[in-house]
């Protein structure tokens, strides 16, 4: 298994940027797009636990689409053969630092989001 070829680096990190943007300007027809649509597709979020890809769409049809801009540290993307990848990043929002993990999997539709773990670290911590 090849790690990191540049060209599955770059599909992984244009699919990456493409969620960011999606996210912070709730561009909800994106995000959904971007997570497998299965039953077998986890979201952990800051206060929520969605399991499959209806559970996840219906948290991103009812989110409040104030305050989510955001500025990305230490992203790390990295990938497994052609088909998987992971792309991990620490954020801050509104002076809290979080972090962010995704699983990419290329799909027949392409990149998609198999499982995501969203956290917010304690007040006062670093990068």
């Amino acid at each position: 298994m090849e790690i990191n070829d540049p060209e599955v680096v770059a599909e992984v990190t244009t699919a990456f940027r493409r969620y960011e943007a999606a996210l912070v300007s709730n561009d909800v027809a994106v995000l959904d797009e971007l997570f497998w649509d299965d039953p077998l597709t986890i979201r952990y979020g800051i206060a929520e636990n969605l399991y499959g890809y209806g559970e996840i769409k219906a948290f991103r049809a009812g989110r409040s689409p104030a305050g989510l801009a955001r500025e990305l540290d230490r992203t790390v993307i990295t990938t497994y053969g052609r088909d998987m990848a992971t792309a991990n990043t620490l954020f801050r929002r509104g002076g809290r630092l979080g972090r962010q993990s995704q699983t990419w999997a290329r799909t027949p539709g392409g990149w998609r989001v198999v499982s995501a773990h969203v956290s917010l670290m304690p007040e006062g911590s670093s990068a």
